[in-house]
């Protein structure tokens, strides 16, 4: 499965970014596509994209909600709320391993470079609630302009996805762009360069710490109709299932509940566990398990 994995990223990838014909006069496709939410952190700037980024395009609703209410047009953003919500609702945080642009870069970067890989800090999974909450809600409908506009914080400031998928590659094509670079380039770029770094010694270093889509999904994994089970009586606590996950998800020592925000549901430890503990289901059925008549079957209580 990790190599079918492996495969819809790519594929993935490519769709999303799948606008070939791209000339300084338009860098960026405008057209109906890009009212589409892709279910993954990919810039709506990238020149390549066709389609938006949902992280962005939350922040833009609420950075003119203010604004929008006055006008008496509440521009809620319902599409945005039901895209992000029908994704978490069905499959949880599975996007951010399957589908995600910025996640299968980072998975690149650890896999192939070859460096000392260190353990990651969880207390730093903690940020992802701070760039959420502050980042992509607070500060978008708080902080205003004089004319009661908000601004896109995480991606104006942050966004290292950004930074890779659309600022880079604007400048190279445009060359009237790269005159008027200043310091909120550079620190994003030093931003960017911080997360390649980090991505090579720690297996998905943004989506751990940082990624507010990641936690947005990962918020639906409990309620999710796709769910994993861990059935304690038959794990042989070979400690597999921690080795090999890429976000860290200690199930096994109790540490971490199996469907934690943290999982993004890329099957790994499903695909290795060598007793069975691990099953998929599906709401409350059971669809596909590790071994036909064995106990590892039933659920945890």
């Amino acid at each position: 499965m990790e190599r079918f994995r492996r495969f819809i990223q790519f594929i993935s990838a490519f769709v999303a970014n799948s606008r070939l014909w791209i000339t300084p006069s338009n860098p960026i496709y405008t057209g109906p596509i890009k009212q589409i939410c892709f279910p993954g952190l990919n810039c709506y700037s990238c020149p390549a994209a066709i389609s938006s980024c949902p992280l962005g395009a939350l922040q833009n609703v609420l950075a003119s909600l203010k604004m929008n209410l006055q006008l008496g047009k509440p521009g809620l953003g319902l599409y945005i709320l039901g895209s992000l919500g029908m994704m978490g609702a069905v499959v949880g945080r599975a996007p951010c391993a399957w589908f995600c642009p910025f996640g299968l870069f980072q998975d690149i970067l650890y896999k192939l470079v070859p460096v000392p890989k260190l353990p990651f800090w969880r207390p730093l999974a903690w940020g992802r609630y701070v760039f959420l909450f502050l980042f992509v809600i607070i500060l978008p409908v708080f902080v205003l302009d004089a004319a009661g506009f908000g601004q896109t914080w995480f991606c104006k400031f942050i966004c290292p996805a950004g930074t890779l998928e659309a600022g880079l590659p604007l400048l190279a094509i445009d060359s009237g762009l790269r005159s008027a670079v200043g310091a909120l380039f550079f620190s994003k770029l030093a931003l960017l360069m911080l997360f390649i770094m980090w991505s090579m010694v720690n297996h998905r270093p943004f989506c751990r710490a940082v990624c507010p889509l990641g936690l947005i999904f990962g918020l639906f994994n409990r309620v999710s109709w796709l769910q994993l089970r861990f059935n304690r009586d038959v794990c042989v606590e070979c400690h597999a299932c921690e080795i090999i996950c890429p976000t860290g998800v200690s199930f096994a020592d109790g540490r971490d509940d199996i469907n934690s925000t943290k999982c993004i549901r890329c099957m790994r430890c499903f695909n290795l566990c060598p007793g069975g503990a691990i099953t998929v289901e599906f709401s409350k059925t059971r669809r596909r398990s590790r071994g036909e008549g064995c106990t590892c079957h039933q659920e945890q209580g």
